[in-house]
């Protein structure tokens, strides 16, 4: 867990873990949307989904995975070859040089093997200290609590973290709550935010919208309130399964 920082003004780690878990109530079962089948296999998605969906990941992991199935072969991969099969996720140029270049490295260095320390992880090319948390959480049982742009963005609206760096807000998030919930209150914020708590919220949807700081501020006003009214009628997306 990175050094705690000092955490939003007045907020304590029993609100924080109440506000949470009014979110995973509303979203029971919450976990990545990316599918894999052992560490290595989560690594290479997570690496795959920056600037992506993770929709698109796993239309994409599949074919991958049967081409290269593990760091050896995925270490020798044809440039050419990889570059076009992930071409549809964006940057395929920049990620098929880390994907063979973290490879390598997992063979050279790590017998083959995903390492279970966060510092080799992030030494690793493509490799920052999100994707280790990832990797860490759902794929070693290691506790790890990724920050993305929905974490960011739900923990400072919700007044349980301050601050726009990752790790400020992994820190202030970790510092309180239990490490067994680091990694499912990443997958449950991430989900409200791709759900409810979208750059236009619909507050009115939310769980947590009586102890949220937004929500009480003015300067969230009528407007997003409105805006969660008007879209209430939207379906709400269906958490997807990772296969067996």
């Amino acid at each position: 867990m990175p050094t705690a920082r000092r955490r939003t003004r007045d907020v304590t780690p029993a609100h924080t873990r109440k506000v949470l878990a009014r979110l995973r109530r509303q979203h029971p079962g919450a976990d990545t949307e990316l599918h894999f089948r052992n560490p290595f296999e989560l690594l290479v998605a997570t690496i795959l989904s920056a600037q992506c969906t993770d929709e698109r990941v796993n239309q994409v992991t599949p074919a991958v995975f049967a081409r290269f199935p593990d760091p050896l072969a995925l270490a020798s991969a044809d440039a050419a070859e990889l570059e076009a099969l992930i071409r549809t996720t964006g940057f395929f140029r920049a990620k098929a040089r880390a994907l063979v270049g973290m490879a390598a490295e997992l063979v050279d260095r790590h017998g083959g093997r995903v390492p279970r320390e966060m510092s080799f992880l992030v030494a690793l090319p493509g490799v920052g200290r999100k994707t280790a948390n990832v990797v860490l959480g759902h794929a070693l049982d290691v506790p790890g609590l990724p920050v993305d742009r929905h974490v960011l963005r739900v923990a400072n609206r919700l007044g349980i973290a301050r601050g726009d760096d990752p790790e400020i807000v992994e820190s202030q998030l970790c510092a309180a709550l239990p490490p067994r919930q680091w990694t499912v209150t990443s997958d449950t914020l991430i989900l409200h935010g791709r759900r409810i708590c979208r750059p236009r919220p619909l507050c009115d949807r939310c769980a947590a919208r009586d102890d949220c700081a937004f929500f009480r501020s003015p300067r969230a006003g009528a407007g997003s309130r409105a805006t969660g009214r008007a879209r209430g009628r939207a379906a709400t997306p269906r958490l997807g399964r990772r296969p067996s």
